[in-house]
Protein backbone atom coordinates (compact mmCIF):
# COMPACT_ATOMS: atom_id res chain seq x y z
CA UNK A 1 0.00 0.00 0.00
CA UNK A 2 1.21 3.32 -0.59
CA UNK A 3 1.83 6.44 1.61
CA UNK A 4 0.73 8.40 -0.74
CA UNK A 5 -2.41 8.50 -1.40
CA UNK A 6 -3.48 9.15 2.38
CA UNK A 7 -0.42 11.45 4.17
CA UNK A 8 -0.74 12.82 6.33
CA UNK A 9 -2.18 10.43 8.14
CA UNK A 10 -5.11 12.60 10.31
CA UNK A 11 -5.43 10.11 13.28
CA UNK A 12 -2.03 8.44 13.98
CA UNK A 13 -0.17 6.80 16.89
CA UNK A 14 3.70 7.05 17.95
CA UNK A 15 3.94 2.92 17.96
CA UNK A 16 4.21 1.22 21.25
CA UNK A 17 1.67 -0.97 22.99
CA UNK A 18 0.78 -2.58 26.22
CA UNK A 19 2.59 -6.05 25.89
CA UNK A 20 0.06 -9.05 26.86
CA UNK A 21 0.34 -10.79 29.70
CA UNK A 22 1.53 -14.02 27.22
CA UNK A 23 4.03 -11.83 25.55
CA UNK A 24 5.60 -10.86 29.01
CA UNK A 25 5.35 -14.27 30.24
CA UNK A 26 7.32 -15.71 27.20
CA UNK A 27 10.13 -13.32 26.44
CA UNK A 28 11.04 -14.41 30.96
CA UNK A 29 10.76 -17.80 30.00
CA UNK A 30 13.12 -17.24 27.20
CA UNK A 31 15.49 -14.94 29.10
CA UNK A 32 15.64 -18.09 31.44
CA UNK A 33 16.37 -20.75 29.23
CA UNK A 34 12.89 -22.01 29.57
CA UNK A 35 11.60 -21.34 25.95
CA UNK A 36 13.68 -21.88 22.99
CA UNK A 37 13.92 -18.83 20.52
CA UNK A 38 11.22 -19.94 17.69
CA UNK A 39 8.44 -20.60 20.22
CA UNK A 40 8.95 -16.58 21.50
CA UNK A 41 9.42 -15.67 18.45
CA UNK A 42 5.62 -17.94 17.78
CA UNK A 43 3.99 -15.72 20.36
CA UNK A 44 5.13 -12.37 19.13
CA UNK A 45 3.69 -13.08 16.04
CA UNK A 46 0.50 -14.04 16.95
CA UNK A 47 0.70 -10.86 19.45
CA UNK A 48 1.34 -8.29 16.76
CA UNK A 49 -1.23 -10.07 14.30
CA UNK A 50 -3.70 -9.06 17.12
CA UNK A 51 -2.55 -5.75 17.94
CA UNK A 52 -2.60 -4.75 14.69
CA UNK A 53 -6.20 -5.90 14.13
CA UNK A 54 -7.23 -3.87 16.86
CA UNK A 55 -5.38 -1.00 15.50
CA UNK A 56 -7.38 -1.11 12.20
CA UNK A 57 -10.52 -2.07 14.12
CA UNK A 58 -10.37 1.33 16.50
CA UNK A 59 -10.23 3.03 12.78
CA UNK A 60 -6.49 4.06 12.55
CA UNK A 61 -4.75 4.64 9.46
CA UNK A 62 -1.48 3.02 10.10
CA UNK A 63 -0.40 0.28 12.48
CA UNK A 64 2.84 -0.93 14.05
CA UNK A 65 3.74 -3.98 15.77
CA UNK A 66 3.58 -2.25 18.95
CA UNK A 67 7.37 -2.80 19.50
CA UNK A 68 6.48 -6.30 21.01
CA UNK A 69 9.90 -7.61 20.16
CA UNK A 70 11.77 -5.38 21.90
CA UNK A 71 12.01 -4.55 25.63
CA UNK A 72 13.06 -0.79 25.10
CA UNK A 73 12.35 1.71 22.12
CA UNK A 74 15.93 2.40 21.59
CA UNK A 75 18.56 -0.06 23.17
CA UNK A 76 17.34 -3.23 21.41
CA UNK A 77 18.33 -1.41 18.08
CA UNK A 78 21.41 0.78 19.21
CA UNK A 79 23.08 -2.22 20.79
CA UNK A 80 22.49 -4.27 17.80
CA UNK A 81 25.49 -2.14 16.47
CA UNK A 82 29.24 -3.23 16.63
CA UNK A 83 31.06 -1.82 19.60
CA UNK A 84 27.94 -0.67 21.46
CA UNK A 85 27.53 -1.45 24.91
CA UNK A 86 25.11 -0.28 27.76
CA UNK A 87 27.07 1.19 30.60
CA UNK A 88 25.88 4.28 33.09
CA UNK A 89 24.51 7.58 32.03
CA UNK A 90 26.70 10.44 32.23
CA UNK A 91 23.60 13.03 31.33
CA UNK A 92 20.76 12.15 33.87
CA UNK A 93 17.10 12.56 33.40
CA UNK A 94 15.08 12.04 36.46
CA UNK A 95 11.65 10.70 35.56
CA UNK A 96 8.88 11.59 37.77
CA UNK A 97 4.72 12.40 37.31
CA UNK A 98 2.55 14.89 39.15
CA UNK A 99 2.92 13.39 42.26
CA UNK A 100 7.22 13.16 42.63
CA UNK A 101 10.22 11.39 41.10
CA UNK A 102 9.69 7.74 39.53
CA UNK A 103 12.76 5.57 40.12
CA UNK A 104 14.41 3.98 36.97
CA UNK A 105 17.42 2.35 36.13
CA UNK A 106 18.76 4.78 33.50
CA UNK A 107 21.33 3.28 30.70
CA UNK A 108 23.65 4.83 29.25
CA UNK A 109 25.48 4.09 26.35
CA UNK A 110 29.15 3.60 25.20
CA UNK A 111 31.01 2.94 21.85
CA UNK A 112 34.21 1.11 22.78
CA UNK A 113 35.35 0.97 18.82
CA UNK A 114 34.40 1.47 15.50
CA UNK A 115 30.68 1.83 14.99
CA UNK A 116 29.20 -0.71 12.07
CA UNK A 117 25.86 -2.48 11.59
CA UNK A 118 26.70 -6.32 10.58
CA UNK A 119 23.21 -7.26 9.59
CA UNK A 120 20.11 -6.15 9.29
CA UNK A 121 18.18 -5.11 12.66
CA UNK A 122 14.47 -4.12 12.71
CA UNK A 123 13.85 -5.21 8.57
CA UNK A 124 12.17 -8.35 9.69
CA UNK A 125 10.34 -7.14 11.86
CA UNK A 126 8.96 -5.00 9.67
CA UNK A 127 8.42 -7.78 6.86
CA UNK A 128 6.26 -9.38 9.18
CA UNK A 129 4.38 -6.27 10.18
CA UNK A 130 3.82 -5.50 6.60
CA UNK A 131 2.51 -8.92 5.90
CA UNK A 132 -0.13 -8.84 8.39
CA UNK A 133 -1.45 -5.55 8.10
CA UNK A 134 -4.45 -4.37 5.63
CA UNK A 135 -3.54 -0.56 6.12
CA UNK A 136 -0.08 1.53 6.08
CA UNK A 137 2.25 0.08 8.17
CA UNK A 138 5.17 1.78 9.96
CA UNK A 139 8.16 1.00 11.69
CA UNK A 140 9.86 3.03 14.69
CA UNK A 141 13.84 3.35 15.14
CA UNK A 142 15.39 5.38 17.50
CA UNK A 143 17.34 8.60 16.45
CA UNK A 144 21.06 8.25 16.21
CA UNK A 145 21.58 11.48 18.04
CA UNK A 146 20.90 9.47 21.29
CA UNK A 147 23.99 7.65 20.82
CA UNK A 148 26.13 10.72 20.77
CA UNK A 149 23.40 12.15 23.99
CA UNK A 150 24.01 10.23 26.43
CA UNK A 151 27.37 10.09 26.64
CA UNK A 152 29.20 12.98 24.77
CA UNK A 153 32.67 12.87 23.74
CA UNK A 154 33.86 10.72 27.46
CA UNK A 155 31.41 7.46 25.86
CA UNK A 156 33.19 7.20 22.76
CA UNK A 157 36.29 5.36 22.45
CA UNK A 158 39.23 8.06 21.44
CA UNK A 159 41.43 5.17 19.73
CA UNK A 160 38.38 4.40 17.25
CA UNK A 161 37.82 7.91 17.29
CA UNK A 162 40.21 10.81 17.71
CA UNK A 163 38.17 12.78 15.43
CA UNK A 164 34.11 13.06 16.36
CA UNK A 165 33.51 13.51 12.88
CA UNK A 166 34.53 9.77 11.54
CA UNK A 167 32.02 8.75 14.29
CA UNK A 168 29.43 10.70 13.60
CA UNK A 169 30.14 9.51 9.60
CA UNK A 170 30.30 5.75 10.68
CA UNK A 171 27.05 6.32 12.18
CA UNK A 172 25.04 7.80 9.59
CA UNK A 173 26.12 5.39 7.14
CA UNK A 174 25.09 2.21 9.94
CA UNK A 175 21.91 4.01 9.90
CA UNK A 176 21.47 4.58 6.54
CA UNK A 177 22.06 1.00 5.78
CA UNK A 178 19.41 -0.13 7.27
CA UNK A 179 17.12 2.67 5.40
CA UNK A 180 18.02 1.27 2.26
CA UNK A 181 17.03 -2.14 3.88
CA UNK A 182 13.54 -1.27 5.26
CA UNK A 183 12.81 0.76 1.91
CA UNK A 184 14.02 -2.69 0.06
CA UNK A 185 11.39 -4.21 2.09
CA UNK A 186 9.03 -2.07 1.05
CA UNK A 187 8.90 0.01 4.00
CA UNK A 188 7.08 3.72 2.85
CA UNK A 189 6.27 5.09 6.31
CA UNK A 190 9.29 5.94 8.90
CA UNK A 191 8.83 7.14 12.36
CA UNK A 192 12.45 8.35 13.86
CA UNK A 193 12.49 8.84 17.76
CA UNK A 194 14.22 11.36 19.34
CA UNK A 195 14.32 12.55 22.94
CA UNK A 196 17.23 15.01 22.79
CA UNK A 197 15.45 17.86 20.65
CA UNK A 198 12.79 17.89 23.65
CA UNK A 199 15.63 17.30 26.45
CA UNK A 200 17.31 20.87 24.87
CA UNK A 201 14.34 22.73 25.48
CA UNK A 202 14.90 21.64 29.44
CA UNK A 203 16.56 24.14 31.18
CA UNK A 204 18.01 22.12 33.77
CA UNK A 205 19.48 19.30 30.93
CA UNK A 206 20.75 22.35 29.07
CA UNK A 207 22.92 23.15 32.21
CA UNK A 208 23.74 19.58 32.49
CA UNK A 209 25.31 19.40 29.04
CA UNK A 210 27.63 22.78 29.70
CA UNK A 211 28.74 21.19 32.72
CA UNK A 212 29.51 17.60 32.41
CA UNK A 213 29.81 17.99 27.79
CA UNK A 214 31.83 21.31 27.84
CA UNK A 215 29.46 21.83 24.93
CA UNK A 216 27.09 25.01 23.87
CA UNK A 217 23.31 23.03 23.86
CA UNK A 218 22.21 25.40 20.60
CA UNK A 219 25.23 23.26 19.09
CA UNK A 220 24.30 20.24 19.44
CA UNK A 221 20.64 21.32 18.09
CA UNK A 222 22.70 21.72 14.54
CA UNK A 223 25.14 19.04 14.69
CA UNK A 224 22.07 16.17 15.77
CA UNK A 225 19.64 17.72 12.70
CA UNK A 226 22.85 17.28 10.57
CA UNK A 227 23.13 13.91 11.86
CA UNK A 228 19.77 12.94 11.38
CA UNK A 229 19.73 14.03 7.44
CA UNK A 230 23.08 12.32 6.45
CA UNK A 231 21.35 8.81 8.09
CA UNK A 232 18.01 9.29 5.90
CA UNK A 233 19.70 10.72 3.38
CA UNK A 234 19.59 7.74 0.44
CA UNK A 235 16.30 7.32 1.40
CA UNK A 236 13.44 6.72 -1.66
CA UNK A 237 10.71 9.37 -2.82
CA UNK A 238 8.47 6.52 -1.68
CA UNK A 239 9.63 6.11 2.12
CA UNK A 240 7.76 8.94 4.35
CA UNK A 241 9.88 10.23 7.31
CA UNK A 242 8.31 11.65 10.85
CA UNK A 243 10.63 12.77 13.70
CA UNK A 244 8.93 12.12 17.30
CA UNK A 245 10.49 14.53 19.72
CA UNK A 246 9.65 13.06 23.16
CA UNK A 247 10.27 14.41 26.62
CA UNK A 248 10.70 10.55 28.12
CA UNK A 249 7.81 7.87 28.62
CA UNK A 250 8.41 5.22 31.44
CA UNK A 251 5.61 4.29 33.41
CA UNK A 252 3.30 7.12 33.23
CA UNK A 253 6.43 9.51 33.78
CA UNK A 254 8.44 12.16 31.97
CA UNK A 255 11.96 13.37 32.01
CA UNK A 256 12.02 16.55 30.50
CA UNK A 257 9.83 19.96 30.45
CA UNK A 258 9.78 23.13 28.65
CA UNK A 259 8.08 24.62 25.37
CA UNK A 260 9.67 23.64 21.42
CA UNK A 261 11.17 27.64 21.71
CA UNK A 262 14.58 26.54 21.78
CA UNK A 263 14.81 24.37 19.24
CA UNK A 264 11.88 24.73 17.04
CA UNK A 265 13.67 26.97 14.07
CA UNK A 266 16.33 24.11 13.44
CA UNK A 267 13.86 21.56 14.22
CA UNK A 268 11.33 22.38 11.67
CA UNK A 269 13.38 24.24 8.98
CA UNK A 270 17.13 21.99 8.97
CA UNK A 271 15.65 18.68 9.37
CA UNK A 272 14.75 16.59 6.07
CA UNK A 273 11.80 15.08 7.21
CA UNK A 274 8.35 14.88 6.41
CA UNK A 275 6.75 16.05 9.53
CA UNK A 276 6.58 15.70 13.24
CA UNK A 277 5.39 14.29 15.92
CA UNK A 278 4.64 16.75 19.04
CA UNK A 279 3.54 16.14 22.74
CA UNK A 280 1.07 18.46 23.94
CA UNK A 281 -0.35 16.89 26.37
CA UNK A 282 -0.14 18.75 29.05
CA UNK A 283 1.26 22.28 30.41
CA UNK A 284 4.85 20.79 30.15
CA UNK A 285 5.38 21.14 26.40
CA UNK A 286 4.53 24.88 26.12
CA UNK A 287 2.38 26.75 24.08
CA UNK A 288 1.88 26.29 20.23
CA UNK A 289 3.33 29.73 18.82
CA UNK A 290 6.71 27.52 17.82
CA UNK A 291 4.41 26.17 14.80
CA UNK A 292 4.84 29.40 13.17
CA UNK A 293 8.22 27.91 12.10
CA UNK A 294 6.53 24.89 10.58
CA UNK A 295 7.34 25.62 6.51
CA UNK A 296 4.52 24.93 4.02
CA UNK A 297 4.90 20.67 2.80
CA UNK A 298 5.77 19.51 6.82
CA UNK A 299 3.08 18.07 8.87
CA UNK A 300 2.73 18.27 12.86
CA UNK A 301 1.05 15.79 14.51
CA UNK A 302 -0.27 17.03 17.50
CA UNK A 303 -0.25 14.50 20.79
CA UNK A 304 -3.17 16.28 22.46
CA UNK A 305 -4.31 12.67 24.19
CA UNK A 306 -2.57 11.31 26.60
CA UNK A 307 -0.85 8.03 26.69
CA UNK A 308 0.27 8.62 30.46
CA UNK A 309 -3.26 8.54 32.79
CA UNK A 310 -6.43 6.60 31.59
CA UNK A 311 -8.96 9.27 32.14
CA UNK A 312 -10.48 9.82 28.59
CA UNK A 313 -9.76 13.11 27.07
CA UNK A 314 -12.81 15.35 26.23
CA UNK A 315 -13.53 15.63 22.26
CA UNK A 316 -14.90 19.01 22.09
CA UNK A 317 -11.73 19.83 24.52
CA UNK A 318 -9.54 18.92 22.22
CA UNK A 319 -10.89 20.04 19.26
CA UNK A 320 -10.40 23.83 20.14
CA UNK A 321 -7.09 22.93 20.98
CA UNK A 322 -6.55 21.76 17.44
CA UNK A 323 -8.44 25.30 16.18
CA UNK A 324 -5.98 27.25 18.96
CA UNK A 325 -3.07 25.24 16.84
CA UNK A 326 -4.50 26.29 13.88
CA UNK A 327 -3.42 29.69 14.27
CA UNK A 328 0.03 29.24 13.85
CA UNK A 329 -0.11 26.49 11.64
CA UNK A 330 -2.52 25.98 8.75
CA UNK A 331 -5.07 23.31 9.17
CA UNK A 332 -3.92 20.48 6.59
CA UNK A 333 -0.46 20.93 7.92
CA UNK A 334 -1.40 19.17 11.26
CA UNK A 335 -2.48 16.04 12.60
CA UNK A 336 -3.45 14.30 15.85
CA UNK A 337 -2.22 11.04 17.87
CA UNK A 338 -1.10 10.67 21.60
CA UNK A 339 1.72 12.32 22.66
CA UNK A 340 3.34 9.35 22.95
CA UNK A 341 3.37 5.41 23.26
CA UNK A 342 1.47 3.69 25.71
CA UNK A 343 5.19 1.14 26.70
CA UNK A 344 8.26 2.80 25.60
CA UNK A 345 9.52 0.29 27.67
CA UNK A 346 8.40 -3.45 28.15
CA UNK A 347 6.78 -2.06 31.52
CA UNK A 348 4.02 -0.08 30.00
CA UNK A 349 2.40 2.83 31.10
CA UNK A 350 -0.32 2.56 34.20
CA UNK A 351 -3.13 2.63 32.00
CA UNK A 352 -5.16 -1.19 31.34
CA UNK A 353 -5.45 -2.47 27.75
CA UNK A 354 -9.02 -1.27 27.58
CA UNK A 355 -7.85 2.52 28.31
CA UNK A 356 -4.92 1.99 25.25
CA UNK A 357 -8.07 0.90 22.91
CA UNK A 358 -10.55 3.37 23.83
CA UNK A 359 -7.60 6.31 23.55
CA UNK A 360 -6.60 4.81 19.87
CA UNK A 361 -10.95 5.02 19.21
CA UNK A 362 -10.97 8.76 20.42
CA UNK A 363 -8.05 10.00 18.06
CA UNK A 364 -9.79 7.89 14.84
CA UNK A 365 -13.32 9.80 15.66
CA UNK A 366 -11.73 13.31 16.33
CA UNK A 367 -9.57 12.70 13.32
CA UNK A 368 -12.72 12.09 11.12
CA UNK A 369 -14.64 15.08 12.46
CA UNK A 370 -12.14 17.49 12.14
CA UNK A 371 -10.47 16.44 8.70
CA UNK A 372 -13.14 14.88 6.84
Amino acid sequence: MSAHPQFPFRADHVGSLLRPARLTEARAAHSQGRLPANELQRVEDSGIAEAVRWQEAVGLPVVTDGEFRRSYWHLDFLTSFSSVRRTAPKVVAQFHNHEGPVPMEAHGLEVTGKIDRPAPIFVEHFRYLKQVAKVQAKITIPSPSILHFRGGRAAIDAAAYPDLEEFFSDLATAYSAEVRDLAAAGCEYLQIDDTNFAYLCDAGIRDQVRARHGVDPDLLVGLYADLINKSIQFRPASMKVMLHVCRGNFRSAWAAEGGYDPVAEVLFNSLNVDGYFLEYDDERSGDFSPLRHLPQGKVATLGLITSKTAELEDPQAVMRRIDSAARFAPLEQLALSPQCGFASTCEGNKVSVEDQWRKLRLVSDIARQVWQ
